[in-house]
């Protein structure tokens, strides 16, 4: 199969929209997504982005995307943020989560982060399983990961 992995542009949000209700479904809590369009379009594309992303595309669809942003730590230093990584339901086992995670991995460390970081629940075994391929560390609870560059 051919994949290119991009970076998002405005015009993706309503696809991004998508793929994070179906995380929100998978993860149980299809209701918890509240943000609307208008508020999720100025967050990555307004005047003062918060969040950024990668997409991964299929046949020009949006199959899978990462959404980070930037985290300070006062004893690390600047470090990303991996809010989401979410891979469609029909495309996962296919590698393009590794995509995603290797590109965000990458580029953190061209952009000169002290390292990574981002959430798991802690019931959800594939993707800590996927997670622990990358040697990450992990916490009890709601599980904090992070990878060290």
């Amino acid at each position: 199969m051919d994949f290119q992995i991009r970076t998002a542009k405005k015009e993706d949000c309503p696809r991004l929209l998508e793929l994070i209700q179906e995380l929100a479904t998978y993860e149980k809590a299809p209701e918890e997504v509240t943000v609307s369009l208008a508020e999720f379009e100025i967050a990555g594309f307004g005047e003062q982005p918060v969040w950024w992303a990668f997409v991964v595309e299929h046949e020009g669809l949006i199959v899978g995307m990462s959404l980070y942003y930037i985290r300070y730590s006062t004893w690390k230093g600047r470090r990303l943020y991996l809010e989401d990584i979410i891979v469609t339901e029909s495309m996962r086992g296919k590698g393009l989560g590794k995509l995603l995670m290797d590109h965000t991995i990458n580029y953190a460390k061209e952009a000169g982060f002290s390292g990574m970081m981002w959430q798991v629940l802690d019931w959800n075994e594939p993707a800590i399983n996927f997670y622990k391929k990358y040697n990450s560390k992990f916490d009890e609870g709601w599980i904090n990961v992070n990878i060290n560059f």
